[in-house]
């Protein structure tokens, strides 16, 4: 009998940026936050002097797929033009989602 092949839950991290026509002034950080939450996501996000939303998203690969589908759409009165991700190294003891400054 064949072996199925075995789908990794192991957890990845991310580094993210929504390029936008707008996602800032639109409640991006804290929809990003709460989808975090929704999907046990754990990073951070904060604005850039350059109009964009970044952070770092660390899940299950599952859960970041949900989440990042979530956040190329953004909040009801975002447009987000481009979302741009590249791996990074996963983070130890990380918990919760947090909007930075």
């Amino acid at each position: 009998m064949p072996i199925e092949p075995h789908r990794s839950t192991m957890a990845r991290r991310f580094y993210f940026v929504a390029h936008g026509g707008v996602v800032q002034g639109v409640g991006f950080r804290y929809f990003t936050r709460q989808r975090a939450r929704d999907y046990g996501i754990t990073g951070w996000c904060r604005n850039t002097p350059d109009n964009k939303v970044e952070g770092e998203a660390q899940g299950e690969d599952d859960a970041l797929e949900s989440f990042f589908r979530d956040v190329d759409r953004g909040p009801r009165h975002a447009t987000v033009v481009q979302l741009t991700r590249e791996d990074l190294d996963v983070v130890d003891g990380e918990s919760g989602f947090s909007i930075r400054r």
